[in-house]
């Protein structure tokens, strides 16, 4: 959620930012709240100090033994109205808050502006796009080969856009993953934990995905209302909600290994074909909880995290910086990493590594406490996919294979694979 404050003082900078993302932002609404509450907080404060002045009166009248009950039966009438008062204000901070809670958060300065994909921006390319002596397969033709990835029993169990891993390329994605949380966890300075898939709404909302994508999710039931998680960004950022963070604590850094489970609303006939877009995937999520002037510096080295486990595997990608237009709604800069699928013969998005800035702690109430001021400030929130297992195991499938339809398995996975160092 944005700043209370910026609607106040520069309310057509928030809109000339918001234009940037193509969402309609009317100023009306908000202005007619803000002058409501102006007046009503006025009346409150108003009423607040008469009862106040009374009850000194009260105090003075009872040290005089004079009558007290004419001034008590106003007080009453004042209290009546300062409830009635309090009430509205009330009413009227619930729409505001309700209005601002799907308002996108401001981009940073460095993104630049468009409207889609099309506009982003490469920053740097890693690795050789393989040339094979053969027509490369997809995944779903090397899975068929081996038997190995069942859609139609995916579909039979629970239906459109689920999978069933057998054998070896089951252990392959274990492998992955296990590469990724020990690299992490030793390399990079995660702390791993391990959190619920059902999250409350209060959670949600905290990360940004209620009430506006409610849509995305997969409810499990509604008393008390309860999600499956669709990123493990979302109980993993809730560890911090409602929490003021000791300054010598920070950052706090967490990985955390999950499936992820997403309705792909709006998605139907986008990627109906094979394991690139699931309802149901695992991915590894890696988290950050800075001090304010450590989140961009935070941000490139989260992005890097995510890069050495691509180059740990010699994988090619390449690392885009999303325009305005592509830009995730609590997201004030994200970098993608995409990695070659010479199935498809093109990049495809593998991670996402965003800085949220103040924008979810402020929905948390996720703070530190300045040892400067002895005051809590709002953290900041960063997280990246570190990486997606099921769309690393693509990659993998993909380019790792050759003329025969084999999988050779990379050096780096060789550990976890007991020995198997080709899927026959």
């Amino acid at each position: 959620m944005l700043d209370p404050r910026l609607f106040r003082t520069d309310l057509d900078k928030v809109k000339q930012q918001l234009d940037r993302r193509s969402f309609a932002f009317d100023p009306a609404p908000y202005m007619a709240l803000e002058t409501r509450r102006k007046a009503v907080q006025v009346k409150t404060q108003e009423l607040q100090n008469e009862r106040n002045s009374r009850s000194k009166l009260v105090g003075q009248a009872k040290a005089k033994g004079e009558d007290v009950q004419p001034i008590l039966d106003q007080m009453q009438h004042l209290g009546d109205d300062l409830k009635t008062a309090e009430a509205e204000l009330a009413v009227v901070q619930n729409e505001m808050t309700a209005l601002m809670a799907i308002i996108p958060n401001i981009l940073d300065e460095s993104v630049p502006d468009g409207k889609n994909e099309e506009a982003n921006v490469e920053v740097s390319r890693w690795g050789s796009v393989p040339e094979f002596t053969f027509t490369p397969k997809d995944h779903v033709d090397l899975g068929a080969i081996h038997n190995r990835i069942d859609f139609g029993l995916g579909a039979k169990i629970a239906g459109a856009r689920f999978v069933v891993l057998n054998g070896a390329l089951a252990r392959l994605q274990r492998a992955i993953i296990q590469l990724m949380l020990d690299t992490h966890t030793a390399e990079h300075g995660y702390s791993e934990t391990y959190v619920p898939y059902l999250v409350n709404a209060d959670s949600l909302y905290g990360t940004g995905q209620l009430p506006k994508f409610e849509a995305d999710l997969f409810k499990a039931n509604d008393d008390p209302a309860l999600y499956l998680i669709p990123t493990a960004e979302v109980p993993v950022t809730n560890i911090v909600r409602d929490v003021i963070v000791d300054a010598k604590d920070l950052p706090l850094k967490f990985v955390c290994h999950s499936p992820c489970f997403r309705s792909e609303a709006g998605a139907y006939g986008r990627d109906v074909r094979g394991m690139i877009r699931q309802h149901q995937f695992e991915k590894v999520e890696i988290v950050q909880i800075v001090r304010p002037d450590e989140s961009v510096r935070a941000h490139e080295e989260l992005t890097r995290h995510a890069e050495i486990i691509l180059e740990k595997l010699n994988l090619p990608y390449r690392k885009m910086l999303l325009c305005a237009g592509d830009t995730g709604f609590s997201s004030a800069k994200t970098y993608d990493l995409e990695v070659w699928l010479p199935g498809q013969g093109a990049y495809r998005e593998i991670s996402s590594c965003s800085n949220f800035k103040d924008f979810q702690a402020r929905r948390l109430q996720a703070r530190w406490r300045n040892p400067e001021t002895g005051k809590p400030e709002l953290v900041h929130t960063l997280n990246g996919s570190g990486l997606a297992a099921g769309r690393t195991l693509i990659a993998v499938i993909e380019n790792y294979q050759d003329g025969q339809g084999r999988i050779h398995i990379p050096d780096v996975l060789l550990p976890y694979m007991g020995g198997v160092k080709v899927i026959e």
